[in-house]
């Protein structure tokens, strides 16, 4: 490739500077004799450079051009000369190349000098190209997350001590009920005091409250608003008279506390389902939990041998059936009426109340009689009369002749 004359001329500037960058390394020249070298060689390489070159060439002319407003403090900035000790220059002198090199070995400069020379040209630039001008920073400050809400404080001694007076009033005391209910220490005293006087207005007296409390204490800690639905719900769904509903909450009141959607509406659906009508007279069914209470009995009669249809019978002809343990009541009188008394199964479904009896001071005693006299009654007879009427009936049939199979007495189903 042929280099012509222009080309010559600009390679020869760039060897010049290139032999000034080594003289300021090697010897001492004054900073004015250098300003005044750069005078010169600066006007001929933006002359050369603006010629048709190579780009390889006019890149790296391009690139040593530093117009300096200030010749001695661009040249200081620009080539980091003895001026500024102990810097040393990383090749030696013999290093720079020839005017023979092709052009494109012109550019393997050394790294340190392609270096600084790209930081001037980027230093040239900045200084000749206006930048848009960057937005000025605020100190805005991020806001805080909000705190966590405080916890309730605690009551205070007065408080404590007018709550203690307020419930010693009624006739309560502070410390056993605090020990079944915690939560009244931290309840506030005035909603204590407006769910007492709601219920007095009601017609409940202190007696009343002091039995409803015993029964539930969470009623004392319970809101107004709580207990409003509870009560509506009473009057119009359930159906119970005006008139009914002190009685009923005397006898349940649990009732109060429960939930109208979760447990008392869902409650009343299920009886209604299974064909008890009068839901009014059997309100006390309706706190229970149709999944915990009500199924696993339900679950149980199927299991000793009724169908589900004869296990609806029963609890549509005696509803408390559905309160009864079945550990505690249904499976041990249920296998004395089997394996002590021998009776048919019909005949508790006839008269499921049997469950109703208490085993020891009821079943077993008036049953060993009828044993040791030889007469079987029905189960109604057996124990729904008083003692007084038991004694007779049993009299009646030791003192006189054999009953016939048709005698009232007589259970057909027993075997003596």
């Amino acid at each position: 490739m042929e280099i012509g004359p222009a080309q010559y001329h600009h390679h020869l500037l760039l060897l010049l500077l290139l032999l000034l960058i080594g003289l300021s390394h090697h010897f001492k020249v004054s900073q004015e004799a250098i300003c005044t070298i750069w005078k010169f060689v600066h006007p001929l390489l933006i002359l050369t450079a603006n010629q048709k070159q190579k780009p390889e060439v006019s890149k790296l002319a391009l690139s040593l051009l530093i117009p300096p407003p200030k010749p001695c403090s661009i040249m200081q900035d620009a080539l980091p000369l003895h001026f500024n000790p102990p810097h040393h220059f990383p090749f030696p002198p013999h290093d720079f190349p020839s005017p023979s090199l092709h052009p494109s070995t012109i550019l393997r400069l050394p790294a340190a000098v392609s270096s600084k020379s790209s930081s001037s040209s980027a230093a040239a630039a900045a200084a000749t190209i206006s930048l848009p001008p960057k937005p000025p920073k605020t100190n805005v400050i991020p806001s805080p997350p909000p705190p966590p809400p405080p916890p309730p404080p605690l009551p205070s001694h007065a408080e404590f001590e007018e709550k203690m007076l307020f419930l010693d009033s009624l006739g309560i005391d502070f410390f056993s009920l605090i020990g079944r209910h915690p939560a009244v220490a931290a309840a506030p005293l005035p909603d204590l005091k407006s769910t007492v006087h709601f219920l007095s207005s009601m017609g409940f007296t202190a007696a009343e409250l002091r039995r409803i409390v015993g029964m539930c204490p969470e009623v004392l800690t319970s809101r107004v608003s709580d207990v409003l639905p509870v009560l509506t719900f009473l009057l119009r769904e359930a159906k119970v008279d005006c008139s009914d509903l002190r009685r009923i909450v005397n006898r349940r009141p649990r009732l109060l506390v429960c939930s109208v959607k979760h447990r008392l509406r869902p409650t009343l659906y299920f009886l209604q389902s299974i064909g008890i009508a009068e839901v009014n007279k059997y309100t006390s069914l309706l706190s229970c939990s149709v999944e915990d209470k009500f199924v696993p009995r339900i679950e149980y009669l199927k299991n000793v041998g009724f169908s589900h249809r004869d296990a609806i019978v029963m609890f549509r002809r005696f509803p408390q059936l559905f309160c009864y343990s079945i550990k505690e009541n249904l499976e041990p009188k249920f296998n004395y009426f089997v394996m002590e008394m021998g009776r048919n199964l019909k005949e508790l479904k006839e008269f499921p109340h049997y469950f109703s009896f208490s085993l020891e001071n009821r079943i077993k005693p008036r049953h060993r009689c009828c044993v040791e006299k030889g007469v079987c009654f029905p189960l109604p007879t057996l124990l729904k009369t008083s003692e007084e009427q038991f004694q007779k009936r049993l009299d009646i049939c030791c003192n006189s002749s054999m009953p016939l199979s048709s005698s009232p007495l007589w259970c057909t189903d027993c075997e003596i």
